[in-house]
């Protein structure tokens, strides 16, 4: 079955950028082009928040309140790779970081949806 794999996470002061990358991690046989994507983020005590999703063919994107106008996802399926492009982060941005895929092709985050999960990585804003 699709295993995800994410990378790119660290620690950032706030107001920094950082890049996620969320890959299949037995390319070729797996490819992301046939799935959409959806990053989410759980932070100790907290529930997990849907921050972003990516249709397969990257043409349709959402993303929570919370994160409008400063992450960005984006997809080149030519690499199989997905990004969440996280700019002007925030303290309250630090989360383990996910990407998942559901069966189907469609743009939710609600993590019901969805059906094959990463491993998380870890996203660190503090002065």
């Amino acid at each position: 079955h699709l295993q995800l794999v994410e990378s790119g996470g660290g620690a950032v002061q706030p107001g920094g950028s950082l890049r996620l990358s969320c890959a299949a991690s037995r390319a070729p046989l797996f490819t992301l082009a046939y799935y959409s994507i959806g990053w989410f983020r759980q932070a100790p005590g907290k529930e997990r928040e849907g921050v972003a999703c990516i249709s397969s063919n990257g043409v349709s994107t959402r993303y929570a309140d919370s994160v409008k106008g400063r992450f960005t996802t984006s997809r080149d399926n030519t690499n199989n790779t997905v990004y969440l492009q996280m700019n002007s982060l925030k303290p309250e941005d630090s989360a383990v970081y996910y990407c998942a895929a559901p069966f189907g092709d469609y743009v939710s985050l609600h993590d019901n949806d969805y059906d094959y999960w990463g491993q998380g990585t870890q996203v660190t804003v503090s002065s």
